[in-house]
């Protein structure tokens, strides 16, 4: 028992010495990111597979017009045989023959006698009562092969023309997943370049706000600096920190978005690889005179859902159209006393002489005319025109509403892009000011007060730049999937 103790508790010891390998971090650009959520969100595969469903349902509806073939097989007992009476009379009286006599000259005569039987029907004797009988066997049973082909039917012609189209309906509901995968996509990782661009430059700030706290606390006891001095320096260097730590979460919250937007997994590291500087953030790709409504996949869609509400209402009109079939039949009946004699098939041409089974054959062309129903149709009609023409409605409504977003969006690029280029001034200015406001101090012709008030100004100003500068990059998103240009293949 100790031997295994000790066992266990040196492998315990050897696992423990064993590094646990950690995952390396993914690096990834926006375009990556956004294929990779493209391949994993799981909404997005939900978006699939219902258009695979809906290509399965074009199969299912292709599948009524090939040949149907069917083929069955019975055996079953008439545990009470169906009967049905019948009037003996209505098969008329049975002939009698007619009584004869050959005479003793005739036997007499030597010659042959030739008959001649005569046959007369008797006077019926009054009423004869129905008698109740029964043509079904106790067992029967039966093979049977059918098989139909639709020859022509109109809305079957028509419905596969809609099936096509229902088809690039369900693609492009999956490209419009995608376009809001790809914003999501797009928005979060944005919100985690500025929050890591918004991080560096507080760690920047906090190093050189500890050197100046260090350097004024060096200075207070050679008593060139007051005490004041460095405690203002530390209360702003603590206001720092604070920010700081807020900032991380911040920036730990904005990779966590951006994970959940790819359908990543929440502890997998990610590092991203696009720089901040690098995005181009302007109005030169946006021209409306070359914009074309057909880019927006709302508008794409609409225009396959007109489409289907023209062949829907092409659809009913075919109603009145007849539907020609060509059905065919071919089995055996069969009849039995009992159960074993029902199963013991005896057919075939070669049997003529105690065969229970029968075969049976049928072929031909069924037509069938729609001649009244009751004005169904005709109001089913009624309903799939106005369905077009609300249809045909949207359009002037989208494109009212597409209109206004382009220059919503638009709009909002413009302003983003006046405020993210006075915040970047007012930044430079911040960072000269707080620049000149140190050197000043150190050479002992400025306060520390104004250093203090500058610090303060610098971090309000980067905090503005940096907002200025978010909303610029969704800015320039929401104008990207406004104009349709916000993921092409």
């Amino acid at each position: 028992m100790k031997k295994t103790i000790c066992l266990i508790i040196a492998v315990v010891a050897v696992l423990g010495s064993v590094p646990i390998k950690a995952q390396s971090p993914m690096a990834l650009s926006l375009e990556q990111s956004i294929a990779y959520a493209l391949q994993n969100r799981a909404n997005l595969k939900a978006t699939r597979n219902q258009e695979k469903i809906d290509k399965a349902k074009v199969g299912e509806i292709r599948a009524i017009g090939l040949p149907q073939i069917n083929a069955s097989a019975e055996v079953g007992n008439n545990f009470i045989q169906q009967k049905t009476l019948i009037d003996p009379s209505s098969f008329g009286p049975g002939s009698v023959l007619d009584p004869f006599t050959i005479t003793p000259a005739q036997l007499n005569s030597g010659q042959p006698i030739v008959l001649q039987p005569s046959y007369s029907t008797p006077e019926p004797q009054g009423d004869v009562p129905l008698q109740a009988i029964t043509f079904v066997q106790p067992y029967t049973g039966g093979i049977t092969v059918s098989g139909s082909q639709m020859l022509f039917d109109g809305s079957y012609l028509i419905g596969m023309k809609a099936a096509k189209t229902y088809t690039e309906l369900s693609k492009k509901t999956t490209a419009q997943t995608e376009i809001e995968i790809a914003e999501q996509v797009s928005k979060a990782y944005y919100g985690v370049l500025v929050n890591h661009e918004r991080m560096e430059l507080l760690n920047q700030n906090l190093t050189r706000l500890t050197t100046l706290l260090n350097e004024t606390g060096a200075m207070f006891e050679n008593g060139v600096a007051e005490k004041l001095d460095v405690d203002r320096l530390r209360v702003s260097l603590n206001n720092l920190i604070v920010e700081k730590q807020k900032t991380e979460r911040l920036l730990e919250l904005s990779l966590s978005l951006l994970k959940f937007q790819m359908g990543l997994q929440q502890n997998q590291p990610l590092e991203l690889t696009d720089k901040l500087e690098e995005v181009e953030v302007d109005m030169s790709k946006m021209n409306q005179r070359e914009f074309n409504y057909s880019s927006r996949i709302e508008y794409s869609i609409l225009e396959t859902q007109r489409d289907l509400a023209s062949l829907d209402l092409r659809n009913k009109k075919s109603g009145y159209l007849p539907k020609l079939y060509l059905n065919a039949r071919y089995g055996y009946s069969g009849v039995g006393s009992s159960l074993s004699e029902v199963l013991n098939v005896r057919a075939g041409h070669g049997n003529t002489t105690n065969r229970n089974y029968f075969d049976f054959g049928y072929v031909g062309l069924q037509l069938q005319v729609p001649i009244f129903d009751g004005l169904q149709k005709r109001y089913s009609i009624e309903q799939a025109t106005l369905t077009l023409e609300n249809t045909k409605y949207g359009f002037e409504q989208l494109r009212q509403s597409i209109d206004l977003e382009l220059a919503q969006s638009s709009t909002e690029l413009t302003n983003s892009l006046d405020v993210l280029k006075s915040q970047k001034e007012n930044l430079e200015l911040a960072e000269e000011i707080a620049r000149v406001s140190k050197i000043k101090f150190q050479e002992g012709v400025g306060s520390n007060l104004e250093v203090v008030t500058a610090e303060t100004d610098l971090r309000q100003a980067q905090t503005n730049y940096y907002s200025a500068m978010y909303d610029a990059l969704i800015s320039k998103v929401n104008l990207d999937k406004a104009t349709g240009t916000l993921l092409t293949k």
